[in-house]
Protein backbone atom coordinates (compact mmCIF):
# COMPACT_ATOMS: atom_id res chain seq x y z
CA UNK A 1 0.00 0.00 0.00
CA UNK A 2 1.59 3.57 -1.34
CA UNK A 3 1.64 6.69 1.93
CA UNK A 4 -0.61 8.13 -0.67
CA UNK A 5 -3.14 5.42 -0.53
CA UNK A 6 -2.59 5.20 3.66
CA UNK A 7 -3.28 8.79 4.01
CA UNK A 8 -6.21 9.16 2.43
CA UNK A 9 -7.55 6.00 3.61
CA UNK A 10 -7.08 7.70 6.95
CA UNK A 11 -8.72 10.55 5.82
CA UNK A 12 -11.57 8.63 4.49
CA UNK A 13 -11.89 7.15 8.02
CA UNK A 14 -11.53 10.65 9.81
CA UNK A 15 -13.93 11.95 7.96
CA UNK A 16 -16.50 9.32 8.00
CA UNK A 17 -15.92 9.26 11.63
CA UNK A 18 -16.51 13.10 12.47
CA UNK A 19 -19.63 12.85 10.09
CA UNK A 20 -21.64 10.28 12.15
CA UNK A 21 -20.49 11.89 15.14
CA UNK A 22 -21.25 15.63 14.32
CA UNK A 23 -24.97 13.54 13.34
CA UNK A 24 -25.67 12.44 16.59
CA UNK A 25 -28.49 14.07 18.73
CA UNK A 26 -27.03 18.04 19.97
CA UNK A 27 -26.45 17.21 23.50
CA UNK A 28 -25.74 13.59 23.21
CA UNK A 29 -22.22 12.66 24.60
CA UNK A 30 -19.47 11.93 21.66
CA UNK A 31 -18.91 7.84 23.20
CA UNK A 32 -22.90 7.31 22.11
CA UNK A 33 -21.74 6.55 18.70
CA UNK A 34 -20.71 3.43 20.11
CA UNK A 35 -23.83 2.68 20.93
CA UNK A 36 -25.06 3.48 17.32
CA UNK A 37 -22.05 1.16 16.03
CA UNK A 38 -23.06 -1.53 18.18
CA UNK A 39 -26.80 -1.19 17.52
CA UNK A 40 -26.04 -1.55 13.86
CA UNK A 41 -24.24 -4.98 14.25
CA UNK A 42 -27.66 -5.97 15.71
CA UNK A 43 -29.36 -5.10 12.85
CA UNK A 44 -32.53 -5.00 15.15
CA UNK A 45 -34.45 -4.05 17.64
CA UNK A 46 -37.96 -5.89 18.70
CA UNK A 47 -40.65 -3.69 20.41
CA UNK A 48 -43.83 -5.03 22.13
CA UNK A 49 -46.54 -2.42 21.98
CA UNK A 50 -49.60 -1.39 22.61
CA UNK A 51 -49.94 1.65 20.31
CA UNK A 52 -51.89 0.65 16.71
CA UNK A 53 -48.91 -0.60 13.92
CA UNK A 54 -50.74 1.47 11.23
CA UNK A 55 -50.63 5.00 14.37
CA UNK A 56 -46.91 3.97 14.74
CA UNK A 57 -45.56 3.43 11.15
CA UNK A 58 -44.50 7.21 10.80
CA UNK A 59 -42.37 6.55 14.06
CA UNK A 60 -41.24 3.45 12.19
CA UNK A 61 -40.19 4.66 9.08
CA UNK A 62 -38.64 7.78 10.95
CA UNK A 63 -36.49 5.60 12.79
CA UNK A 64 -35.66 2.98 9.83
CA UNK A 65 -34.65 6.43 8.16
CA UNK A 66 -31.90 7.83 10.76
CA UNK A 67 -30.70 4.09 11.08
CA UNK A 68 -30.78 3.13 7.62
CA UNK A 69 -29.10 -0.79 9.31
CA UNK A 70 -31.52 -1.59 11.84
CA UNK A 71 -35.16 -2.68 11.52
CA UNK A 72 -37.85 -2.66 13.97
CA UNK A 73 -39.75 -6.00 14.33
CA UNK A 74 -42.96 -4.02 15.53
CA UNK A 75 -45.56 -5.95 17.81
CA UNK A 76 -48.88 -5.02 18.36
CA UNK A 77 -51.04 -6.68 20.84
CA UNK A 78 -53.62 -5.31 23.68
CA UNK A 79 -52.41 -4.66 27.25
CA UNK A 80 -53.56 -7.97 28.97
CA UNK A 81 -51.77 -10.24 25.99
CA UNK A 82 -48.65 -7.75 25.81
CA UNK A 83 -48.41 -8.41 30.02
CA UNK A 84 -48.63 -12.00 29.67
CA UNK A 85 -46.81 -13.05 26.84
CA UNK A 86 -43.42 -10.87 28.08
CA UNK A 87 -43.66 -12.01 31.54
CA UNK A 88 -44.22 -15.95 30.70
CA UNK A 89 -41.16 -15.22 27.61
CA UNK A 90 -39.47 -14.00 30.67
CA UNK A 91 -39.72 -17.27 32.65
CA UNK A 92 -39.05 -19.42 29.83
CA UNK A 93 -35.81 -17.57 29.23
CA UNK A 94 -36.14 -17.25 25.21
CA UNK A 95 -36.54 -14.65 22.86
CA UNK A 96 -38.60 -11.53 23.77
CA UNK A 97 -39.38 -7.86 23.41
CA UNK A 98 -36.44 -5.61 23.56
CA UNK A 99 -38.11 -2.76 24.65
CA UNK A 100 -42.05 -2.82 26.41
CA UNK A 101 -44.12 0.26 25.35
CA UNK A 102 -48.00 0.22 26.41
CA UNK A 103 -51.00 2.43 27.06
CA UNK A 104 -51.73 0.55 30.16
CA UNK A 105 -49.32 2.65 32.61
CA UNK A 106 -50.25 -0.13 35.67
CA UNK A 107 -49.38 -2.81 34.35
CA UNK A 108 -46.31 -1.46 32.43
CA UNK A 109 -44.75 -0.33 35.61
CA UNK A 110 -45.53 -3.83 37.25
CA UNK A 111 -43.20 -5.46 34.34
CA UNK A 112 -40.99 -2.44 34.71
CA UNK A 113 -40.31 -3.19 38.75
CA UNK A 114 -39.15 -6.65 37.76
CA UNK A 115 -37.89 -6.89 34.44
CA UNK A 116 -36.40 -3.38 33.22
CA UNK A 117 -33.14 -1.89 32.71
CA UNK A 118 -32.21 1.00 34.16
CA UNK A 119 -31.15 3.40 31.42
CA UNK A 120 -30.45 6.94 31.62
CA UNK A 121 -31.92 8.46 28.26
CA UNK A 122 -30.17 11.42 26.95
CA UNK A 123 -33.63 12.82 26.46
CA UNK A 124 -34.50 13.09 30.27
CA UNK A 125 -33.69 16.67 30.65
CA UNK A 126 -37.19 17.45 28.30
CA UNK A 127 -39.91 15.11 30.28
CA UNK A 128 -41.57 15.79 33.15
CA UNK A 129 -39.98 14.92 36.89
CA UNK A 130 -43.59 12.56 37.07
CA UNK A 131 -43.11 10.72 33.57
CA UNK A 132 -39.91 9.50 34.60
CA UNK A 133 -39.79 6.62 37.38
CA UNK A 134 -36.39 5.21 38.26
CA UNK A 135 -34.70 5.98 35.33
CA UNK A 136 -36.51 2.70 34.32
CA UNK A 137 -39.82 3.36 33.31
CA UNK A 138 -40.83 6.36 31.34
CA UNK A 139 -43.65 8.28 30.30
CA UNK A 140 -43.55 8.74 26.36
CA UNK A 141 -46.73 10.27 25.49
CA UNK A 142 -49.78 13.06 26.70
CA UNK A 143 -52.78 11.89 26.19
CA UNK A 144 -56.32 12.41 27.59
CA UNK A 145 -59.35 10.68 28.42
CA UNK A 146 -62.38 11.70 26.76
CA UNK A 147 -65.92 11.05 25.88
CA UNK A 148 -66.98 10.45 22.53
CA UNK A 149 -70.42 10.89 20.87
CA UNK A 150 -72.80 10.22 18.05
CA UNK A 151 -73.43 13.66 16.57
CA UNK A 152 -75.82 12.55 14.55
CA UNK A 153 -78.08 10.94 17.14
CA UNK A 154 -77.25 13.27 20.22
CA UNK A 155 -78.60 16.71 19.61
CA UNK A 156 -75.53 19.60 20.69
CA UNK A 157 -77.60 20.78 23.78
CA UNK A 158 -77.66 17.63 25.14
CA UNK A 159 -73.61 17.04 24.65
CA UNK A 160 -72.56 16.61 28.11
CA UNK A 161 -69.60 18.87 29.08
CA UNK A 162 -68.84 16.87 32.01
CA UNK A 163 -68.63 13.23 34.01
CA UNK A 164 -71.12 14.55 35.91
CA UNK A 165 -73.16 16.23 33.41
CA UNK A 166 -72.58 13.11 30.96
CA UNK A 167 -74.59 10.76 34.32
CA UNK A 168 -76.82 13.26 34.45
CA UNK A 169 -77.54 13.07 30.85
CA UNK A 170 -78.09 9.68 30.72
CA UNK A 171 -79.96 9.09 34.14
CA UNK A 172 -82.98 11.59 32.93
CA UNK A 173 -83.29 9.75 29.62
CA UNK A 174 -82.49 5.68 30.45
CA UNK A 175 -85.02 4.30 27.82
CA UNK A 176 -83.11 6.42 25.30
CA UNK A 177 -79.92 5.39 26.32
CA UNK A 178 -80.53 1.73 27.01
CA UNK A 179 -77.16 -0.51 25.91
CA UNK A 180 -75.86 2.27 24.46
CA UNK A 181 -73.22 3.67 26.39
CA UNK A 182 -69.90 1.80 26.05
CA UNK A 183 -66.35 1.64 27.80
CA UNK A 184 -63.73 -0.42 28.63
CA UNK A 185 -64.41 -3.59 30.18
CA UNK A 186 -62.08 -3.37 33.13
CA UNK A 187 -61.65 -7.10 33.64
CA UNK A 188 -60.66 -7.98 29.71
CA UNK A 189 -58.71 -4.10 29.47
CA UNK A 190 -55.47 -3.18 31.36
CA UNK A 191 -56.08 0.24 30.58
CA UNK A 192 -59.49 -0.03 31.23
CA UNK A 193 -58.82 -1.38 34.74
CA UNK A 194 -56.08 1.71 35.00
CA UNK A 195 -58.58 4.73 33.85
CA UNK A 196 -61.14 3.22 36.15
CA UNK A 197 -58.68 3.37 39.32
CA UNK A 198 -57.32 6.58 38.34
CA UNK A 199 -61.31 7.84 37.29
CA UNK A 200 -62.06 6.25 40.96
CA UNK A 201 -59.19 8.66 42.58
CA UNK A 202 -60.04 12.08 40.95
CA UNK A 203 -63.49 11.89 41.85
CA UNK A 204 -65.23 11.81 45.25
CA UNK A 205 -68.45 9.97 44.03
CA UNK A 206 -66.97 8.03 41.38
CA UNK A 207 -69.17 5.04 41.25
CA UNK A 208 -72.44 6.88 42.03
CA UNK A 209 -71.76 8.69 38.73
CA UNK A 210 -71.03 5.37 37.07
CA UNK A 211 -74.26 3.87 38.37
CA UNK A 212 -76.14 6.88 37.07
CA UNK A 213 -74.04 6.16 33.86
CA UNK A 214 -74.97 2.72 33.74
CA UNK A 215 -79.07 3.28 34.28
CA UNK A 216 -79.35 2.41 30.71
CA UNK A 217 -77.02 -0.71 30.47
CA UNK A 218 -73.60 -0.71 29.56
CA UNK A 219 -71.71 -1.69 26.73
CA UNK A 220 -67.83 -3.37 27.86
CA UNK A 221 -65.17 -3.74 24.95
CA UNK A 222 -61.75 -4.60 24.97
CA UNK A 223 -60.40 -1.88 22.51
CA UNK A 224 -60.99 1.87 21.79
CA UNK A 225 -61.46 0.96 18.29
CA UNK A 226 -64.42 -1.34 19.02
CA UNK A 227 -66.04 1.35 21.07
CA UNK A 228 -65.43 4.52 18.37
CA UNK A 229 -66.96 1.51 15.89
CA UNK A 230 -69.76 1.25 17.43
CA UNK A 231 -70.62 4.80 18.52
CA UNK A 232 -70.11 5.82 14.62
CA UNK A 233 -72.63 3.49 14.23
CA UNK A 234 -75.06 4.80 15.86
CA UNK A 235 -75.22 1.06 17.90
CA UNK A 236 -74.04 3.04 21.07
CA UNK A 237 -74.51 6.78 21.65
CA UNK A 238 -71.57 7.45 23.47
CA UNK A 239 -68.85 6.25 25.14
CA UNK A 240 -66.09 7.40 27.93
CA UNK A 241 -62.28 6.57 28.80
CA UNK A 242 -61.77 7.15 24.90
CA UNK A 243 -57.88 7.76 24.39
CA UNK A 244 -58.04 10.91 22.85
CA UNK A 245 -55.45 10.54 20.49
CA UNK A 246 -57.52 7.61 18.69
CA UNK A 247 -60.62 9.84 18.75
CA UNK A 248 -59.36 12.97 17.27
CA UNK A 249 -57.65 10.66 14.56
CA UNK A 250 -61.33 9.53 13.78
CA UNK A 251 -63.10 12.89 14.02
CA UNK A 252 -60.86 13.63 10.83
CA UNK A 253 -62.71 11.33 8.55
CA UNK A 254 -65.65 11.28 10.21
CA UNK A 255 -68.26 13.36 10.66
CA UNK A 256 -70.52 11.38 13.44
CA UNK A 257 -67.79 11.70 15.78
CA UNK A 258 -68.19 14.05 18.27
CA UNK A 259 -65.42 14.61 21.32
CA UNK A 260 -65.75 15.79 24.28
CA UNK A 261 -62.65 17.16 26.86
CA UNK A 262 -64.47 16.70 30.42
CA UNK A 263 -64.14 19.99 32.36
CA UNK A 264 -64.24 18.88 35.90
CA UNK A 265 -61.10 16.63 35.32
CA UNK A 266 -59.84 15.02 32.33
CA UNK A 267 -57.19 11.99 33.16
CA UNK A 268 -53.40 12.14 31.17
CA UNK A 269 -52.68 8.91 29.85
CA UNK A 270 -48.46 8.96 29.24
CA UNK A 271 -47.74 5.47 27.13
CA UNK A 272 -44.75 3.51 29.92
CA UNK A 273 -41.71 2.69 27.82
CA UNK A 274 -38.71 0.29 28.89
CA UNK A 275 -35.67 -1.49 28.25
CA UNK A 276 -35.77 -5.11 29.20
CA UNK A 277 -32.58 -6.29 30.96
CA UNK A 278 -33.24 -9.41 28.94
CA UNK A 279 -32.64 -7.17 25.98
CA UNK A 280 -31.14 -9.16 22.94
CA UNK A 281 -30.51 -6.01 20.81
CA UNK A 282 -29.76 -3.68 23.69
CA UNK A 283 -28.22 -1.20 21.97
CA UNK A 284 -30.76 -1.26 19.02
CA UNK A 285 -33.45 -1.00 22.11
CA UNK A 286 -31.45 2.46 23.41
CA UNK A 287 -31.29 4.00 20.24
CA UNK A 288 -34.98 3.34 19.55
CA UNK A 289 -36.03 4.74 22.95
CA UNK A 290 -34.28 7.64 22.55
CA UNK A 291 -35.22 8.50 19.18
CA UNK A 292 -39.24 7.91 20.88
CA UNK A 293 -38.58 10.52 23.39
CA UNK A 294 -36.33 12.75 20.60
CA UNK A 295 -37.63 16.07 19.49
CA UNK A 296 -37.53 14.01 16.08
CA UNK A 297 -39.61 11.31 17.14
CA UNK A 298 -42.42 13.47 19.35
CA UNK A 299 -42.82 15.84 16.21
CA UNK A 300 -43.47 12.78 14.27
CA UNK A 301 -46.07 11.67 16.79
CA UNK A 302 -47.98 14.55 17.66
CA UNK A 303 -48.05 15.82 13.87
CA UNK A 304 -48.24 12.46 12.06
CA UNK A 305 -49.57 9.72 14.67
CA UNK A 306 -52.23 11.85 16.09
CA UNK A 307 -50.40 11.24 19.49
CA UNK A 308 -50.03 13.88 21.75
CA UNK A 309 -46.24 14.86 22.70
CA UNK A 310 -44.96 14.92 26.36
CA UNK A 311 -42.53 17.67 25.51
CA UNK A 312 -43.55 21.26 25.25
CA UNK A 313 -41.18 22.12 22.56
CA UNK A 314 -43.14 20.73 19.47
CA UNK A 315 -44.01 22.51 16.29
CA UNK A 316 -47.80 22.39 16.42
CA UNK A 317 -50.38 22.26 19.58
CA UNK A 318 -50.10 18.68 20.16
CA UNK A 319 -47.73 18.99 22.94
CA UNK A 320 -47.98 19.51 26.59
CA UNK A 321 -47.98 23.15 26.52
CA UNK A 322 -50.81 23.55 23.70
CA UNK A 323 -52.92 21.10 25.61
CA UNK A 324 -52.57 22.84 28.56
CA UNK A 325 -53.45 26.46 26.80
CA UNK A 326 -56.84 24.12 26.00
CA UNK A 327 -57.89 22.44 29.31
CA UNK A 328 -55.40 24.34 32.14
CA UNK A 329 -56.20 22.68 35.55
CA UNK A 330 -58.73 19.96 34.02
CA UNK A 331 -55.88 18.04 32.60
CA UNK A 332 -54.77 14.92 35.42
CA UNK A 333 -51.90 13.55 34.16
CA UNK A 334 -51.08 10.49 35.82
CA UNK A 335 -47.70 10.13 37.20
CA UNK A 336 -45.47 7.62 36.71
CA UNK A 337 -44.78 6.25 39.84
CA UNK A 338 -45.70 3.44 42.57
CA UNK A 339 -49.00 4.38 42.84
CA UNK A 340 -49.83 2.83 40.08
CA UNK A 341 -49.23 -0.13 41.97
CA UNK A 342 -51.82 -0.51 44.51
CA UNK A 343 -54.53 -2.08 42.70
CA UNK A 344 -52.60 -4.62 41.18
CA UNK A 345 -52.74 -6.14 44.39
CA UNK A 346 -54.89 -9.20 43.36
CA UNK A 347 -57.08 -8.62 46.64
CA UNK A 348 -57.08 -5.18 46.10
CA UNK A 349 -58.18 -5.64 42.65
CA UNK A 350 -60.34 -8.35 43.26
CA UNK A 351 -62.56 -6.04 45.27
CA UNK A 352 -62.37 -3.10 43.19
CA UNK A 353 -63.64 -5.16 40.25
CA UNK A 354 -66.37 -6.35 42.16
CA UNK A 355 -67.79 -2.81 43.58
CA UNK A 356 -66.98 -1.32 40.09
CA UNK A 357 -69.96 -4.27 38.30
CA UNK A 358 -72.02 -3.68 41.32
CA UNK A 359 -72.08 -0.09 39.98
CA UNK A 360 -72.18 -0.81 37.01
CA UNK A 361 -74.73 -3.53 37.18
CA UNK A 362 -72.83 -6.42 35.55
Amino acid sequence: MTSTFRIASLSAAVFMSFSALSALPQGYPADYQKVVDAATKEGKVVVYSTTDTKAAEPLIKGFESTYPGIKVEYNDMNSTELYNRFISEQAAGGVSGDVVWSSSMDTALKLATDYALEYNSPEQGQLPKWAIWSNKAYGTTYEPAVIVYNKRLIPAGDVPDSHAAMAKLIASQADKFKNKVTTYDIEKSGIGFMLSVQDFKAEPNYFKTLADVAKGGLSVQSSTGTMMERVSSGENLIGFNILGSYAETRAKTDPSMGIVYPKDYTLVLSRVSFISQQAQNSNAAKLWFDYVLSEKGQNILANQADIPSIRNDIDGKNDIDGLTKMLGNALKPIPVDESLLEYLQPKKRLDYIRQWREAAGK
